[in-house]
């Protein structure tokens, strides 16, 4: 089996987002030095990755976490045709529950019409929010987290999406 290259990029203030990458690289077996902060994607060679996992932080009015500004305008700029993509974010579904990771919708809008190929969609269900952008077709585009609120549930939410990742990469 051809296992495929697996990149991690996130846009953390905090470090929760950070965190969270870090939970993902060991549940998929992704090496850490494969684990990037978005502000360093220009140290990496992008074409060299067949799967990039993104995550960002909500900010503010449901905006990108600033180290994606920069970030996502370089990864546009790259060829992703047929690349996977995966997205996850953090939120607060209580305090900010009409603009809940946001950030993930952002970066979906930004990157679909590079030819990559989402994966990872999360249903809905178990989520108290009112309206995020990051809903497309009834479904989160990727795992969305509340470590406000919810992180007792923040384990099994990872544990379930990566195994959902793994049949979509293989």
């Amino acid at each position: 089996c051809n296992m495929k290259k697996i990149v991690i990029f996130y846009g953390s203030t905090t470090g929760r987002t950070e965190g969270v990458a870090e939970k993902i690289a060991e549940k998929l077996g992704v090496p850490s030095s494969n684990v990037y902060s978005a502000s360093d994607i220009k140290k990496v060679d992008i074409g060299s990755y067949d799967v990039f996992i993104l995550g960002s932080s909500t900010w503010g009015d449901g905006e990108l976490q600033d180290d994606w500004y920069d970030a996502i305008e370089v990864l546009k700029k790259e060829n992703l045709k047929d690349k996977i993509v995966a997205l996850f974010g953090c939120g607060d579904s209580y305090s900010y529950e009409d603009t809940f990771c946001d950030a993930m919708g952002i970066l979906y809008k930004e990157l679909e019409n590079t030819g990559c190929r989402f994966c990872g969609a999360v249903s809905t269900d178990g989520y108290g929010f009112s309206s995020s952008s990051s809903v497309v077709d009834g479904k989160f585009v990727g795992l969305a987290l509340d470590e406000e609120n919810e992180d007792n549930k923040t384990d099994e939410r990872i544990d379930n999406w990566v195994e959902e990742l793994k049949k979509c990469i293989e």
